[in-house]
Order: C-alpha cells, then sequence, then structure tokens
C-alpha cells in the first residue's frame, strides 16, 4: 500500500471494510480453541449460544516443490513502506536548531534549595491519605512521587516559570537554537511554552517539579475566559479551551524537548497536594479522575459540589485548587441555537428498537453534566471549541507534554513521572520523532504515548511503564475529526513494563488510523507478579469512536513474562434495554463476558465501553492486520492480584491467546436502517508462539477456551502455536 500523505483522508470504503450485511443483534456467536486433551479441536458456535457447530484440526501447509524466489521485503527492506517513513524522518536532530545555548539562569532560573523538597511521608499539613492515610492501599505510588515540592513555591524567587519561557522567547527572537536547563532541582509555575526554532535541553541530572495546583496553567494562555486564561486542548480527542499542559506548542515548526539523558526529570507532580503545605492535602491532579476510595476522591454526597471528572458539575463552590466559586454546566438544551451547529441535533428519528428520540434527547438522559461527558455532547452538537470552554471550575486533566499543529517535532532522552493525565499527545503534527524517552507514569489515564491525527511519526528506544496504554494511536472523537486520520507511523526498538495495553490503536480513533509498521518490541512486563501489563497487542474502538484500522504490520514483539493472567470484561455494558449487546456478565471468556479489558495476548474489541458514548451511530471497520513472530513466554509463580473466578493456575502466558469481539449491531442507537456492521476482516497471525493460556478449555457453552471470537469473518492463523500445539487454520464466528 502507497503512504498517504495527510490531507487523503480516509480510504475509499471498499478498501477499509466489508460490505456483509448486518450482524442480527439477536445472533450471538464465537468461537473457541479447546485445549490440546481434546485434540485442540477448533470449535464452531455451540448450539446454547445460538449457532451451528463446525471444527477445524491444526494441519502443515504443504511445502512447494521449488522454494520462490526471495522477494524484496515490501514494508523494512530499503525501498519498504516502513522504511520510507524512517528516512523522511532522518532529518529531525539536534542539528536542525542554530548552535547557540540560551542559559535559563541569564534570565533568572534559580535552583531550589534544598529545604523545598519534602518528604511525602512528612507533609507538614498531616498526612496525605492517598499517600499514608486510609486511601494508601488503594493508590498506586507513582515512582518519583516520594519527594514532593509544594504549590507554595509558585511567584516566589524559585519559580522559574517565567525565565524558561523568556529564555524561550530570547532565543525564537534570535532566530532559533538550545534553551539550556542546568543539572539540579527546579520548580515551575505553570506551562513551559515552546516556540519554533527552539530546543529546550535538559542537562544530565536536572529535574523540573512542575506545580501541583491546577490554577497555575490557567493563569497566562492567550484565550481569557471566566475559567482563566485558557489554552487550545484536546482531551481525550475533543477539542476544547483549557488547562495548558506542563509543555505546550501550538502551532509552531522545528521544535524539540531534549536532555543528555534519563536522569533528567520533567516530574507532573500528580500526587503532589494542591494546597499549600501548610494545609491540610486533600486532593491532587488524579483526584480529578473520580475513582472511590484513591488518591482523595470521596464522591459528593447530591448535589454537593463537584470534585471530578464524574461528578454531576452543577457548579463548583469551593473548587480545590483555589477555593473560588464557579457556575456549572450550561444544560444542553439551554445553549445557544447559533452555538450548535450540528443539523441533525434536534431532528426525530426512530431507532431499531422502535424508540422516537433525537440526538439532543439521546446527549441529554443521564450523566450529561459530568465534564468527561459534556465535552463529547459540545462536540456531537457541533458547538464551536471556543465555546467550549473548561479550565477552573472543571476537572479535565492536562496532557505532560501536547503539541498541536506543529512540525518537525522532537523528543529525545527525557523521562516523564507523576503526569497529569496522558505524558506525551502530539495531535495534527508532522513529523514527529520520539527517541530514548522514559515514560515512567502509573498514575490514572497515564498513557505513554498518544499521537493524535498525526502524520509521519517515529517512536524508537521509548522505555514505558505507564498506569494506561503504553502507546495509543488515535484519530479524534465524535466530529472532532478536523485533521484527518493518523497516519504513517513506525514503531521500534521499544521496552514496556506496566500498562493496559502495550501497542493500542484507538480507542478514540473517528478519523482512522491506517499505515501502521511496528517491530522488535520487548514487552518486558518485569512486575508481571503485582502490576502485571494487561495485553500486549490491543485494538479498541466501539459504534460511537468509529473509524477505520488499516494497513498494520507488526513484525517481532517478545514477551519474556506473558502478560496479565487474569481475564475481565472491558466494562460498560448497556444492560437489558439493549437486547443482543454484549451484557458483560456470567462466566469470563464467553460470549456474554468478553475477557475484552485484559488478559488477551492479541486483542480486537470493537464494543469498547459502549455505555460510556451516549451516541453510538458509525460502526468501524478492521481490514489488513498483519501481526508475525509474537512470541510470549509463561510465568511461573505466586500473584498478588486476583485470579478470574473458577481459575486457580498461575503458570501461563495469558488468560486467552487471542480476543476478537467485532462490532455489535444491537448498540447502534441512530436513525434506521441500521448500516452494515462489518465483521473483523483481513487478519493474519503468523508464525507465533502465544505460549499456554490459563483458559485451556476443552471448550464447552460454559467454559472458555484460549481463544474467543466473535462477528469475525476471518483472522488467518499461519504456523500459530497455542499450548504446544501449531494451528494453520482460520477464525471465524
Amino acid at each position: 500500500m502507497a503512504i498517504h500523505d495527510k490531507n487523503s483522508g480516509k480510504l475509499p470504503a471498499s478498501t477499509i471494510g466489508d460490505t456483509d450485511q448486518p450482524n442480527s443483534p439477536k445472533r450471538r456467536t464465537f468461537m473457541m480453541f479447546a485445549g490440546a486433551s481434546a485434540g485442540a479441536t477448533l470449535l464452531g458456535s455451540l448450539s446454547a449460544c445460538g449457532g451451528s457447530s463446525n471444527s477445524l484440526n491444526p494441519s502443515t501447509p504443504s511445502s512447494p516443490s521449488t522454494p520462490p524466489t526471495a522477494a524484496v521485503d515490501p514494508i523494512w527492506g530499503p525501498s519498504g513502506e516502513a522504511t520510507t517513513i524512517i528516512n523522511k524522518l532522518a532529518t529531525i536532530t539536534p542539528s536542525m536548531f542554530p548552535s547557540v545555548d540560551f542559559q535559563v539562569t541569564s534570565y533568572g532560573a534559580k535552583t531550589l534549595l534544598p529545604s523545598a523538597l519534602i518528604q511525602a511521608s512528612a507533609w507538614p499539613g498531616g498526612t496525605i491519605p492517598w499517600v499514608t492515610g486510609t486511601q494508601a492501599a488503594a493508590s498506586p505510588q507513582s515512582p518519583g512521587a516520594t519527594v514532593m515540592v509544594p504549590y507554595d513555591m509558585t511567584d516566589t524567587a524559585y519559580d522559574s516559570c517565567a525565565a524558561f519561557n523568556a529564555a524561550i522567547q530570547a532565543a525564537h527572537a534570535a532566530g532559533g537554537g538550545r534553551v539550556v536547563v542546568p543539572a539540579g532541582n527546579w520548580y515551575c509555575g505553570g506551562p513551559i511554552v515552546l516556540l519554533s526554532n527552539v530546543n529546550f535541553h535538559l542537562t544530565s541530572g536536572c529535574t523540573i517539579y512542575f506545580s501541583p495546583n491546577p490554577a497555575d496553567y490557567a493563569k497566562s494562555g492567550p484565550y481569557p475566559t471566566a475559567n482563566g486564561n485558557l489554552y487550545w486542548s484536546r482531551w481525550q480527542a475533543n477539542d476544547c479551551l483549557n488547562f495548558g499542559a506542563p509543555i505546550y506548542a501550538y502551532q509552531q515548526t522545528n521544535i524539540a524537548l531534549t536532555a543528555d539523558d534519563n536522569t533528567c526529570v520533567l516530574n507532573g507532580q500528580a500526587m503532589t497536594p494542591m494546597q499549600l503545605s501548610t494545609k491540610a492535602p486533600t486532593s491532587c491532579w488524579w483526584t480529578f479522575k473520580g475513582t472511590s476510595g484513591e488518591y482523595g476522591y470521596v464522591k459528593p454526597a447530591t448535589g454537593g459540589a463537584p470534585v471530578s471528572q464524574a461528578d454531576a458539575n452543577t457548579g463548583a463552590t469551593a473548587y480545590s485548587a483555589n477555593s473560588a466559586s464557579y457556575p456549572g454546566n450550561t444544560a444542553l438544551t439551554s445553549l445557544p441555537a447559533a452555538q450548535i451547529t450540528n443539523p441533525q441535533a434536534n431532528v426525530s428519528f426512530t431507532n431499531q428498537d422502535g424508540t422516537t428520540t433525537t440526538l439532543m434527547t439521546l446527549l441529554t438522559a443521564s450523566g450529561w453534566n459530568q465534564d468527561q461527558n459534556y465535552l463529547p455532547a459540545l462536540s456531537e452538537l457541533g458547538v464551536p471549541v471556543l465555546n467550549r470552554v473548561f479550565g477552573l471550575g472543571h476537572f479535565l486533566r492536562p496532557c505532560m507534554v501536547e503539541f498541536i499543529g506543529c512540525t518537525n517535532v522532537l523528543l529525545q532522552n527525557y523521562h516523564t513521572q507523576n503526569t497529569p493525565f496522558w505524558q506525551h499527545h502530539p495531535t495534527d503534527c508532522t513529523n514527529v520523532l520520539i527517541d530514548g524517552v522514559f515514560a515512567d507514569s502509573i498514575g490514572p489515564n497515564n498513557d505513554g504515548f498518544d499521537p493524535d491525527a498525526c502524520n509521519y511519526v517515529l517512536v524508537q528506544n521509548v522505555q514505558f511503564n505507564t498506569g494506561d496504554d503504553c502507546i495509543a494511536i488515535k484519530s479524534g472523537k465524535c466530529l472532532d475529526t478536523q485533521y484527518g486520520p493518523m497516519q504513517n507511523i513506525v514503531i521500534q526498538n521499544c521496552t514496556m513494563q506496566s500498562g493496559h495495553g502495550g501497542l493500542t490503536i484507538g480507542s478514540e480513533m473517528s478519523a482512522g488510523v491506517q499505515n501502521v509498521y511496528a517491530r522488535n518490541l520487548t514487552m518486558q512486563n518485569a512486575n508481571w507478579a503485582t502490576n502485571p501489563l494487561n495485553i500486549a497487542l490491543r485494538f479498541k474502538t466501539n459504534m460511537n469512536r468509529g473509524g477505520f484500522i488499516n494497513n498494520v504490520w507488526i513484525n517481532g514483539v517478545t514477551l519474556p513474562n506473558g502478560v496479565n493472567l487474569t481475564g475481565k470484561y472491558g466494562g460498560g455494558a448497556l444492560g437489558s434495554a439493549f437486547p443482543g449487546s454484549v451484557p458483560g456478565t456470567g462466566t469470563v471468556g464467553l460470549a456474554a463476558n468478553p475477557s475484552t479489558g485484559q488478559g488477551g495476548l492479541i486483542t480486537f474489541d470493537c464494543d469498547y465501553s459502549p455505555s460510556g458514548d451516549a451516541v453510538r451511530w458509525n460502526p468501524a471497520t478492521i481490514n489488513n492486520v498483519n501481526i508475525t513472530n509474537v512470541n510470549a513466554t509463561n510465568t511461573s509463580g505466586a500473584v498478588s492480584y486476583a485470579l478470574t473466578s473458577g481459575f486457580t493456575a498461575t503458570s501461563g502466558s495469558c488468560f486467552q491467546a487471542i480476543v476478537a469481539q467485532g462490532s455489535v449491531a444491537a448498540d447502534y442507537n441512530g436513525a434506521l436502517p441500521v448500516p452494515t456492521v462489518s465483521p473483523i476482516t483481513g487478519v493474519t497471525i503468523s508464525n507465533c508462539n502465544l505460549g499456554t493460556p490459563i483458559a485451556a478449555g476443552p471448550a464447552t457453552a460454559t467454559v472458555p477456551g484460549p481463544v474467543f471470537v466473535n462477528n469475525v469473518k476471518s483472522i488467518t492463523l499461519s504456523n500459530v502455536v497455542i499450548a504446544g500445539v501449531t494451528y494453520n487454520s482460520a477464525l471465524t464466528g
């Protein structure tokens, strides 16, 4: 497949999907491998699940009589598709910048006094609940969180934020150069904003502690609002005005964030209390996630002031960052008519369940005024970005490093810790290289690298230890697809430890993802017994995020410690109001409760958390995915996490080797007719040894086997070893 330029848009439907008829909401089918004791037969849909049965046996492909002539590798060869991307980005190096240094100390930056660094266990204002108090056991302690620098340092002589930005502005005005931060401990009370032709460089032994107070990220942005001076941002693939990222750039060319080595740390201090050190610690950035009993979160009483993205924002009367009051989210039905640009907003239609409704009705059914739902609703209604105002009084955390609309971007050699949200989020950027970085933060939604609607990206020599997906490839959500697809990305020579997915595509991928090439990935999973990697290769979307995945080539993934041995449904079931949808109940690993959330080595989930999205009108397509040389080794020993009910074995490589859940037609809640809901198709898995799954079978109507598929037209297995048996067959169901 040819490499596509940024403006090429989506591929024609004939190349990204299948034209099969919709999968009936009343027909739930699946296929599972039985265990080796049953001859490793591939079982078809059992009568108890509403299907018929057939079988496929492991076989050995015949060898041609004459060896074929060796062909040039069309992906990794000298002129291959991946090699073309690598070569295009060969010029993204520190040599792009003039050889002129701007020392931040010349602009007033000062290193912190030793007394400014406080042990987390000795916070002056009292015990921090999520560090040594009642919530500590439920709140994973992220690397770098044992030492904290309080918000007290903001606007003091030791706040280097203004000096950092003054040095950047001077370098930019002089035509470019390198802004140098020497070794030592520094404090930054707000965003560092990169400008064209500037390389912001950290010297070995340098640590920058960023303010833990959200108010410091709403002081200096270019968009003055009632909720602070904000920045153009993108939160979970929806555009808005929000807090600035600690490292931020907008529509710049030739920018870099580099370091001598991984001793250079950007510490987002997301576990540090946002209160002054003399005050009782009650909240931090991660409180905003809204997970009960973790990181300071306590669900407010009904009608009480919100403290997280998951609370009804009826108005923040004592906002945690500054104790000020802010109004709540305006009712969607009360928005000015001029702001609602989606012509379908109030058009009545009847859906497949016989319900007559409107887009506005769907969006206001429940939970609409939670910040995490309000922003997607504004996108669905077509509200202009300048009218999507968050920031102070709201709870949408910023990414640690966010560059939007930039060209020629270099990220190199530094170490991120304790980040508020995603660790790196380039959006609508062209020519991006991230090399030698250590993304090391295990808090909520702490993805390592999330390129979003970018074109030409190279990820290499990066280490990941994360609280969510290590790499998650995205392209907008809802109607925010103006930047086009995410395309032309190479990932090579990377190492993954903890995380939800090692290499993930989705879930926010409404504009599509194409031309993804990965090789030589070591998913070390060193924390396998305590905080394991959940899934190795993860493809996820749903009827809201939609989009397409096309032309993916993955070659060489090593898993010396397998993945999480516990199977788990991804969550977000729609419930009994949607007959035919996945209920998410019963035995894990079967059709009613597929292990799409964790425990699979290779997982396709086109039914990802459907109840999390009020509007489900866009079936996704997956086609032309090629996975080869994935090798997983069984672990052997006790684990500290709970195993799936009914399973006790702790020696294995995964819960199930392959989990493939296609789109579910019953989830669709748009106007009739129901659109084509294409099965997963065109997937080839070859030359792999997937170890021994915990769900060994033999597969029955009540016992899961090592493979699960539903709404899959064909996943072709070629020389794939599972539990010691080699398969050359096709999975359908």
